[in-house]
């Protein structure tokens, strides 16, 4: 069983920074597909970023429109940690923030639909205040 473990969720003021963690633990982790969703109460879960890569040295990277040029997702290759930087934030970003590992054919294909991840975190709150 893969779990997910997420960290660095908090309250910041418009404008801010701040970042996200998603640690990967348990058995043989084969995935080579890792996103962060975010879901607001009464809303559906909606893509933010994703990050996929082939062995330890190839990235490639998608962002939703409405983060991109803000936030920025990167892995650690070493301990498989995935982090989402969120910069330049705004109220319309405070959500739960989730992140999701799955399997992507090729690594230009980058998941970002909810259904295309297998295994998920408990999220954690991000709240924006202005």
């Amino acid at each position: 069983q893969v779990q997910l473990v997420e960290s660095g969720g908090g309250l910041v003021q418009a404008g801010g920074s701040l970042r996200v963690s998603c640690a990967p633990s348990g058995r043989t982790f084969s995935s080579n597909a890792m996103g962060w969703f975010r879901q607001t109460p009464g809303k559906e879960r909606e893509f933010v970023a994703a990050i996929t890569w082939n062995g330890p040295h190839i990235y490639y990277a998608e962002y939703a429109a409405s983060v991109r040029g803000r936030f920025t997702i990167s892995r650690d290759k070493a301990e498989g940690t995935v982090y989402l930087v969120m910069s330049s934030l705004q109220l319309e970003d405070t959500a739960v923030y989730y992140c999701a590992a799955g399997r992507s054919e090729t690594i230009y294909i980058v998941p970002r639909a909810v259904g295309e991840y297998d295994y998920w975190g408990q999220g954690t709150q991000v709240t924006v205040s202005s």
